[in-house]
């Protein structure tokens, strides 16, 4: 009688646990590569939050620093031009002047009629700084945002006064989920020229101030996040709008 071959395999009970042991080495391989993701985009989300509120403090730095010393006819107001002013408006929660810095184009571009405002946060969680960018043609132009004078509660001096910022969907977010955003001014008396300037809320003097200080606190601290902090900005003219200056 013949004697039968001995044949080599493998049993069903050793394809079933190969086949799991895989299933197992590839759905671990799965859950790490997605942990190694989501790690990667909280990192880079974090990154980029740094490098917006970075960017955005330098901006505001530039912007202010940019400032053109335009003196303009208050041609918005009913009547017909008024009387020409140093164009600029301070006041806890709006700033207007004129910038040789652009958000498009930096220090290359032309000049821009800047609006900085603070208005409400997204469903009214705190506040957003905003900036609107204008294009600037001529003292003309910016003089149309002046609607006339009214004097000045302390010292009773005529101040321009302004149309509204208004927020637009071209408007830029600078800052936001801030708990609170304001404007201060630094200001002189020039009938005084020994006494130090001191910080006021409010620009009611004409001509520039001497610097603006930004002061910003975010509505919620994350120690691992880049925070908006206060920004002071110099603003480095000594002219006068009463003085016309003629260049050489």
């Amino acid at each position: 009688m013949r004697t039968p071959r001995s044949q080599a395999g493998v049993t069903l009970i050793e394809v079933i646990v190969a086949v799991t042991l895989l299933s197992v080495l590839s759905v671990a391989m799965l859950f790490a590569m997605r942990i190694g993701l989501l790690t990667f985009q909280k990192t880079n989300a974090k990154l980029m939050e740094n490098r917006r509120v970075a960017g955005a403090q330098r901006i505001l730095m530039d912007q202010i620093e940019g400032l053109m010393p335009v003196v303009a006819p208050c041609s918005g107001m009913e009547g017909g031009a008024g009387p020409r002013f140093g164009f600029f408006q301070g006041d806890p929660q709006n700033l207007r002047l004129v910038s040789a810095y652009s958000l498009q184009q930096g220090w290359r571009g032309q000049a821009q009629i800047l609006e900085l405002a603070v208005i409400p946060g997204d469903k009214g969680a705190g506040v957003r700084l905003i900036v609107n960018e204008l294009p600037f043609t001529g003292p003309a132009n910016a003089g149309r945002l002046c609607k006339g004078f009214v004097p000045d509660p302390v010292v009773g001096t005529p101040i321009p006064q302004f149309a509204p910022v208004e927020a637009a969907p071209s408007s830029f977010v600078l800052a936001d989920k801030l708990e609170f955003c304001r404007f201060s001014f630094l200001t002189f008396d020039p009938r005084q020229p020994l006494t130090p300037p001191v910080w006021k809320p409010s620009w009611s003097m004409p001509g520039w101030p001497r610097g603006v200080r930004i002061e910003m606190a975010p509505l919620q601290a994350d120690s691992s996040t880049l925070q908006p902090i206060t920004v002071t900005a110099p603003i480095h003219l000594h002219l006068s709008p009463e003085i016309p200056y003629v260049d050489f």
